[in-house]
């Protein structure tokens, strides 16, 4: 069994997917069909910038997935033979839903960039912010938090050591004080534009549901664990209840990669841009290997390997 890693927002570059258009047919048609499905060159925001561009959430969501299905077309693996499984970090659920069949590629472009959208205006709506916790666990950063007055919840749980919360501006930061004081190693306020997986997103996650409702969804070829159960999902009705979830929980990444490692699969692929997931899924379990496929290099390493 192999186990796929698409990644998350955070992970876009300016130039990302660019060695794969030049080089692969089948990269090129999806970019350009990426292209038509939203009306605008995205293409060209992710070759060239400019990368405060690129940065806007309704931007850098398509442009991740994109890219990771870009590469996923180009690998062409053959998911009727073997076992495989799949996560994806928030937005790479997504990527993680349409590469196992449940969502058409023009279908999760569309539906990644109205989520964009959406998640800027409740930022803009009820402001919040989000903040990285280093150096303690996700029990006691959600004791801490609890007391907290006002809004404030783990948002992200990468890794041992590594929680992010969410929630109102000032809350978050109350929280940060009383973490670095229970013996948080560092507390880092995150440059967002919205508390993402918290009830802060209550507007959002409404505006997403309509989205979803809209479209067609399909069994799962394969396993996706998902953000909010740390559970495999292939059901239609579960893969759009599991998302419309998503944007007001917590992300259970490390439990993800610990429901995964459980099963023993031969190995890790992160699919897209940059290594995150392989950094997370390293302090997560040593012992499992994890292959970045993102460019052209890497993916051409891979197929002559295979």
């Amino acid at each position: 069994m192999q186990a796929l890693l698409f990644p998350g927002q955070g992970s876009q570059f300016v130039g990302m997917g660019k060695d794969l258009h030049e080089q692969y047919e089948e990269a090129r048609r999806i970019f350009e069909a990426a292209d038509e499905a939203l009306g605008f060159p995205l293409s060209q925001v992710m070759f060239a910038g400019p990368e405060e561009t690129l940065r806007e959430t309704r931007n850098a969501q398509p442009a991740i997935l994109v890219h990771s299905l870009a590469v996923w077309k180009v690998l062409d693996l053959d998911t009727a033979e073997g076992d495989w499984v799949a996560a994806g970090h928030s937005l790479g659920e997504y990527s993680a839903y349409a590469a196992a069949g449940a969502l058409s590629f023009e279908d999760a472009v569309r539906l990644v960039r109205r989520r964009g959208e959406l998640m800027f205006a409740a930022g803009q709506e009820r402001p919040g912010t989000m903040a990285a916790v280093l150096g303690m666990g996700a029990e006691a950063v959600t004791e801490v938090c609890a007391a907290i007055d006002g809004i404030v919840q783990p948002a992200n749980l990468n890794s041992p050591g590594q929680v992010v919360i969410s929630g109102e501006i000032e809350a978050v930061r109350k929280a940060g004080e009383q973490l670095k004081a229970r013996g948080a190693k560092r507390v880092v306020e995150l440059s967002v534009s919205g508390a993402f997986h918290s009830p802060l997103m209550e507007a959002a996650a409404g505006g997403l549901s309509k989205a979803l409702s809209g479209v067609a969804i399909e069994p799962a070829r394969f396993p996706v664990f998902a953000n909010v159960s740390a559970e495999p999902v292939t059901a239609p009705d579960e893969v759009r209840e599991s998302l419309e979830r998503q944007l007001m929980s917590p992300v259970l990444w490390e439990p993800s990669m610990r429901a995964i490692g459980a099963q023993e699969p031969e190995g890790f692929l992160e699919i897209g841009p940059g290594q995150v997931l392989r950094g997370l899924l390293r302090q997560i379990d040593r012992s499992r290997s994890c292959r970045t496929l993102g460019t052209a290099d890497e993916v051409q390493t891979f197929r002559g390997d295979s």
